[in-house]
């Protein structure tokens, strides 16, 4: 069972750190139509939009994928309570 736990916890790292890329990617001009960066929004986007519909851009800023982040953190905090459970 740990093994499955430290899976899904894994996977909620690395999809934190291409999120992290991802947003990164929008500073710098023509980053997000490389390869990684169509590799990354595919991945990304799917997650970001609801986010993006239920809070609106204030101005030039973004805040919805801190939202996101909080939302993935809770999820990570929320897996390692349930094996701490069970454990």
């Amino acid at each position: 069972m740990y093994l499955v736990f430290y899976f899904l916890q894994k996977i909620i790292e690395i999809y934190s750190w291409a999120l992290i890329i991802y947003i990164l990617m929008s500073w710098f001009p023509n980053a997000r139509e490389t390869s990684i960066g169509r590799f990354l929004s595919r991945i990304c986007e799917p997650y970001l939009e609801p986010f993006r519909r239920i809070i609106p851009p204030i101005g030039m800023i973004d805040i919805s994928p801190i939202v996101a982040f909080l939302v993935l953190n809770f999820a990570q905090r929320g897996l390692f309570s349930v094996y701490h459970l069970i454990s």
